[in-house]
């Protein structure tokens, strides 16, 4: 494990820990056929992305694993232009207090869990 955080994929690409978490994020892009490539509409920009880096840490402190995530660089569009309206499917706090108030009451035990990857994949109708 790389314990510096790469700030840009210039860093990352050299050392190997970080190539190799990339390389298995785009492998699980395509295994579960995450986008296809389509020809750019005409009158539309195209969003980029961008690689962030991550050092997941045990209760000492220690790097247990290197977390890249690979993200749309959404601030690149313009409101009312590229896009009307943005939400993100997120546990509300609230959610999280009554699922914990009830483990509690009915004495469950909880465990967390660190999820190596997660997708939302859908369809969409609009142009993006």
């Amino acid at each position: 494990m790389y314990a510096v955080e790469p700030r840009s994929i210039k860093e990352a690409i050299l050392e190997l820990d970080w190539i190799s978490v990339m390389k298995e994020e785009l492998a699980e892009f395509e295994r579960d056929k995450v986008w296809k490539l389509v020809p750019k509409p005409k009158g539309h920009t195209v969003v980029g992305t961008r690689w962030v880096y991550k050092n997941k840490l045990d209760e000492s402190g220690t790097v247990v694993r290197n977390k890249e995530m690979l993200v749309v660089k959404g601030y690149s569009q313009l409101k009312g232009v590229e896009y009307d309206e943005t939400y993100a499917l997120v546990a509300m706090m609230e959610a999280i207090r009554i699922f914990f108030a009830y483990a509690t009451h009915k004495n469950i035990k909880v465990h967390q869990m660190d999820v190596k990857i997660d997708l939302l994949n859908g369809e969409l109708k609009e142009v993006v």
